[in-house]
């Protein structure tokens, strides 16, 4: 039988709570409670809640990547991957909705504009999907020569936002719907 991680539990449970209740509104001793041990276990395992919080995006954005990266198409045409790449946000974040609630709460604070400016500063070292793709698009001439930023705007916020509006009841992302929103993306970036 396999022994729980703690390091696992704790991060579920900061997850959840995070998500829920919002980066001040969960104490450590709730974390703990909830992750079933001590507060003081906790900082075994991260050093305090900063690292923590950063902690939890990135078991996010593992699991995220990998999702996207599951059945990939590497070897077609630019516009086959934007379109898995946007399903397959659709897919992972409307099935994860507590992962999707913690990802909006962690992309518009300081965490997420500290998280941006190193990736877009290469100052950070995880693999970037979304930059390849913008890359690739700028090098075979497929995509429009905006910043970096404005492309990832207008490739992946909207599907954000209908992520969003999904969570709340306003839509259901269905197939039709999910088609219509990537490609309508698609025609925001190519040229």
């Amino acid at each position: 039988m396999k022994k729980p991680d703690k390091k696992d539990d704790i991060l579920q449970s900061a997850l959840k709570l995070l998500a829920e209740q919002g980066f001040h509104g969960a104490p450590m001793a709730q974390i703990a409670e909830r992750a079933g041990v001590g507060t003081g276990t906790i900082y075994r395992y991260f050093k305090n809640r900063e690292v923590l919080i950063l902690a939890v995006h990135q078991m996010i954005y593992g699991e995220m990547i990998a999702f996207l990266l599951d059945g990939f198409p590497k070897d077609q045409p630019l516009r086959e991957c934007f379109f898995h790449i946007g399903h397959r946000i659709i897919d992972f974040f409307t099935q994860n909705p507590l992962e999707f609630q913690y990802n909006e709460q962690f992309i518009n604070s300081p965490y997420g504009n500290e998280m941006r400016r190193n990736e877009l500063g290469k100052t950070s070292d995880q693999y970037n999907l979304f930059q390849e793709l913008y890359k690739k698009g700028l090098a075979d001439q497929i995509v429009k020569t905006v910043p970096v930023t404005v492309f990832l705007d207008l490739a992946f916020a909207p599907i954000a936002w209908a992520v969003r509006d999904h969570h709340l009841g306003f839509v259901t992302l269905d197939k039709t719907i999910s088609d219509t929103i990537v490609s309508a993306c698609w025609d925001c970036i190519k040229l």
